[in-house]
């Protein structure tokens, strides 16, 4: 926070009785009561978690200021002020840990009270002055921490996903379907289990990882539909009561129109108000693309392994030196890096689905942990995978030369003979070569299993490690 006068103070008032707030402070009596309950991380909430908020107070002023519920004065008030805090202005007011009240009623407090003292200023009015604008009754007025907080991670989660996830997964897929195309000449030996396999083209490689990336792009989206779904209006219990007929409606045409994204009231407003499902949804859908992010990682940590004792099939670009005691030694960082954070959306997923079980009747108090690290994993990975991007997979480069000579050496080349000399004679010619060192194609003609050029033909690399045309078009 800001240098504040502690020597000056104000005096708030709430049901619970009178305490001094600090006079610069534009927050109120209940988030400093919540920093005095929850010491507990540190950690405060979200910037983007934040934004979500003040968008949904900025909304239902809007509205509400139509629908003659505030006075037009209030509702521009309470706007304005809102509009200042979207531009990046008093975000030191909003303090409450992230591990705080069930439900989130501290966090919506602190963004009511910092609202209401900002548009009382606005006024010429004194912060603290509730009886001109209220926290509750203006910024509030036909709200609750019940509607507003599931409202909130949805928002949330949608201008994460679209700010930050969803352009770097299209980033990294225009980065592999471009190696891919780079490297599509180059065999190299496949591997399963770890062990020799048929020839692959280490360009197909990349198009794969580009296509898993895509499907998992695709999943996400689909998942995120039901973040569009809004529980707003709903009121305490999902009754809509104290709330204009049209509100909710109001409400989300404006949301829509301020965020850039189609949203719409639920069906049913209890039912979004209580269930986490469209949380857990898209917590699934990112711990699925995170699953797959860990694989491709592993791939690239040990394709580039070496640079003498390993595969060093292709060269992850160095991007800072990799050991304070053994010069020259640059390791894979990057793909560690999304790695760790892999991890970590993958515990906050158990999180979240341990949080989202844990709603009684009609609320869930576990939803400011579900804010969190649902709107955290989706900045996380999304800033993950762009650095990866940038820092890695566009300045890969292949050794196509080794990836070559493995390819020529896979005994797995064995396995193209199958239907010309039958698996047990296959499997003979495997083991003597393991065992005495010679080529496969010497042990084959030694044998008078094949001639010369029926042999050149079946173990031709190119051809064997060529896709097969897709003609389902």
């Amino acid at each position: 926070m800001t240098e504040i006068d502690n020597a000056a103070y104000r005096i708030e008032k709430d049901s619970m009785g009178e305490r001094q707030i600090p006079a610069g402070a534009y927050y109120g009596i209940q988030t400093l009561r919540a920093t005095e309950n929850f010491p507990i991380s540190g950690i405060k909430p979200l910037s983007t978690y934040v934004d979500a908020g003040v968008l949904i107070k900025k909304a239902t002023a809007i509205a509400n200021g139509e629908l003659g519920c505030i006075s037009k004065e209030i509702s521009q008030a309470i706007v304005q002020a809102a509009d200042e805090v979207l531009s990046g202005k008093l975000r030191d007011q909003f303090v409450v840990d992230v591990y705080q009240a069930g439900a989130g009623t501290s966090h919506h407090m602190n963004i009511n009270e910092v609202l209401a003292n900002r548009a009382l200023e606005l006024l010429g009015d004194e912060k603290g002055n509730y009886k001109r604008i209220s926290p509750n009754d203006h910024v509030n007025y036909g709200q609750s921490t019940n509607d507003v907080i599931p409202t909130a991670i949805r928002i949330g989660g949608l201008l994460a996903l679209e700010k930050t996830l969803f352009p770097a997964l299209s980033d990294a897929i225009a980065a592999l379907d471009t190696k891919a195309e780079q490297f599509q000449d180059i065999v190299k030996s496949g591997r399963t289990h770890l062990q020799d396999a048929v020839p692959v083209r280490l360009g197909e490689n990349f198009r794969a990882w580009a296509q898993i990336l895509a499907d998992h792009l695709v999943r996400i989206e689909t998942a995120s539909g039901d973040l569009a779904l809004l529980g707003l209006g709903g009121s305490a219990a999902g009754t809509g009561l104290n709330t204009h007929p049209q509100y909710r409606f109001r409400v989300a045409e404006i949301l829509s129109e301020l965020i850039g994204i189609p949203l719409r009231t639920a069906p049913h407003l209890m039912a979004a108000m209580q269930s986490m499902a469209p949380f857990v949804n898209v917590s699934g859908a990112l711990r699925n693309l995170a699953q797959d992010l860990v694989k491709i990682s592993s791939d690239l940590r040990l394709m580039d392994s070496g640079p003498k004792t390993g595969f060093k099939e292709i060269q992850l670009p160095p991007v800072q030196p990799g050991s304070s005691i053994m010069p020259g030694k640059y390791n894979p960082v990057m793909a560690e890096m999304i790695s760790m954070v892999c991890f970590q959306v993958m515990g906050y997923d158990t999180a979240i689905a341990f949080a989202a079980q844990a709603g009684q009747l009609e609320l869930n108090v576990m939803m400011p942990l579900i804010a969190y690290d649902l709107i955290h994993s989706i900045e996380i990975l999304g800033n993950a995978i762009s650095a990866l991007t940038q820092q890695c997979l566009v300045g890969i480069t292949a050794n196509s030369d080794r990836c070559l000579a493995y390819a020529e050496g896979s005994l797995a080349l064995v396995t193209a003979l199958n239907t010309h000399i039958g698996y047990l004679n296959a499997a003979a010619v495997a083991k003597e070569s393991l065992e005495t060192g010679k080529s496969l194609r010497q042990i084959v003609l030694e044998r008078g299993l094949m001639s010369a050029e029926e042999l050149a033909q079946v173990l031709d690399l190119e051809k064997m490690s060529a896709m097969p045309v897709n003609n389902s078009d």
